[in-house]
């Protein structure tokens, strides 16, 4: 007896739908075909030890199993349990009414038990979208799958209670959740806030500008200045995430399985924070079955890279190309594909290494030369990618000890809305282009037009304090970016003069 059910595969962060078909003839032997990892090839005794000790029986036939589309390669434990109710139907202990209307998820413990999966998201709308009546997956995954609208989401324990739902339609009941009410209700927690940082007022400027034109950062700092807790607020002051940016952040974090256990909707927006040991692949993404890396875990939030001189250099340069284009893509022999990567970067180092270059108090100990020799351990490319550097001082004790409350991120949030509105409209003809960061020349020359007076102080800054031809086009997409905080139509002198502080790594006489 031959007889269909159905599962899912993720590949890169899309899923397609797998056919089981599953065929009992005369003999004793168990064939699976269709491109199976080691994970699905060892299902049959996962599925046999399920059934046995459930009360069920394996059927000691030829039973043949074929996953199609059989060019794909299928990789997990998650096929267990559309394989055993297949086995199962096909040897006539299951109805088969409604076998075509779900796709089944899930690994069989020996006890019949589900086991939490990962993937789960984007299998459910690829679900929804294909007409599917509903989704049957382990019970710690059903909160994530039932963010999908339109398509009944059952969590079940045990097999048992998939065949009861199965053969009876009883024991199982779809999980709703109402994605507007939970985005919404969630959208402003944050357990960090702006309101905690004493002193630092231009670190808080500048981490503002960066929010509202979506600017990459450098912190230049001693030890113990503050970079990492700043950096740690900075997702509090970004606009809140949308509908569909929340989704598409869930998605990538259900396929690396980052998502936990029972939780929903993600709807703050990342902060990932990867080790200066982390490899080339485990930052952009891949592997012999790819995943997404630490960038596209960012997508739609930030990335922080403390102590960014001692990643290893080929790390950071296979950033490179994510920083512009906005994705990473990943291709192997037989397959390719695609992570968005749309994140802010925000670096912080210190600006030698004993730490205490330029600190007002204390004397560096490091020889000549070393300081720039450093610095060089970051590339000339890379630092052309980054808007802001900006250097941090230690707080002063008179600062420490005030008690007064300083603005929280609710407010500065505000002002970056209001920037980012702006923004929205200028570029509302522009498929690639979002904010004021990742204007192309076209744009810049279009949007950032300035008169002679600014001009005047942009050449005057260029040549006294030797910032590099690079830095020109970056002064400009910040000031445009400052000129919108104040909404103002056109940049003008002050605009211009405040970006032109934020350039500190490209002075020549900087690290001498």
């Amino acid at each position: 007896m031959l007889v269909k059910s159905f599962g899912s595969a993720v590949f890169g962060i899309e899923a397609t739908t797998i056919t089981i078909e599953v065929n009992i003839d005369k003999g004793v032997s168990f064939i699976l075909v269709g491109l199976p990892d080691s994970a699905v090839k060892e299902s049959q005794q996962r599925i046999k030890a399920a059934l046995s000790n459930n009360g069920y029986k394996y059927p000691m036939k030829e039973v043949t199993v074929n996953m199609a589309p059989a060019d794909i390669r299928k990789e997990g434990s998650t096929f267990d349990l559309p394989i055993g109710i297949g086995i199962m139907a096909a040897s006539g202990q299951i109805n088969t009414d409604s076998l075509a209307d779900y796709i089944l998820l899930g690994e069989l413990s020996l006890d019949g038990g589900l086991q939490p999966m990962k993937g789960v998201l984007p299998i459910a709308l690829k679900a929804k979208e294909e007409g599917f009546k509903g989704i049957i997956l382990p019970l710690k995954n059903v909160r994530e799958a039932a963010i999908v609208d339109g398509i009944d989401v059952y969590g079940a324990s045990t097999i048992n209670e998939v065949v009861q739902f199965l053969n009876n339609g009883t024991g199982l009941e779809p999980t709703k959740i109402d994605i507007r009410q939970e985005f919404y209700n969630k959208l402003d927690e944050f357990t960090v806030d702006f309101r905690d940082v004493k002193g630092q007022q231009n670190i808080k400027r500048a981490f503002e500008i960066a929010a509202s034109g979506g600017h990459n950062v450098v912190l230049i700092g001693p030890p113990g200045a503050g970079k990492s807790m700043l950096a740690k607020r900075l997702p509090t002051i970004l606009p809140p995430m949308s509908i569909n940016e929340s989704l598409e952040t869930t998605k990538i974090h259900s396929v690396a399985g980052k998502v936990s256990v029972g939780a929903g909707l993600i709807t703050e927006r990342p902060f990932r924070k990867p080790h200066h040991t982390i490899s080339d692949v485990a930052l952009v993404g891949g592997g012999g079955y790819p995943q997404p890396g630490e960038i596209s875990l960012a997508h739609n939030g930030v990335l922080f890279l403390d102590e960014l001189p001692e990643y290893k250099r080929s790390v950071l340069e296979v950033m490179r190309q994510p920083i512009e284009d906005r994705y990473v893509t990943i291709s192997r022999a037989k397959f390719t594909v695609e992570y968005p990567a749309g994140f802010m970067l925000v670096a912080a180092m210190n600006p030698c290494p004993c730490g205490y270059y330029n600190h007002p108090d204390k004397d560096c100990v490091c020889a000549p030369g070393i300081v720039q020799n450093y610095l060089n351990k970051i590339s000339g490319p890379l630092l052309d990618r980054i808007d802001l550097h900006v250097e941090v001082t230690p707080v002063s004790f008179d600062e420490l000890a005030y008690h007064q409350p300083d603005e929280g991120s609710k407010d500065i949030r505000q002002r970056v809305v209001k920037a980012r509105l702006i923004q929205e409209e200028r570029f509302k003809e522009a498929d690639e282009t979002h904010c004021n960061a990742q204007m192309s020349s076209k744009e810049l020359r279009k949007f950032c037009d300035i008169d002679e007076a600014c001009n005047a102080i942009l050449k005057q800054a260029m040549d006294r304090l030797g910032l590099s031809a690079r830095a020109y086009d970056r002064i400009l997409k910040v000031a445009r970016t400052i000129a919108d905080l104040e909404q103002a139509e056109k940049i003008n002198t002050n605009h211009i003069s405040e970006a032109i502080q934020f350039r500190s790594l490209d002075r020549e006489d900087w690290a001498k």
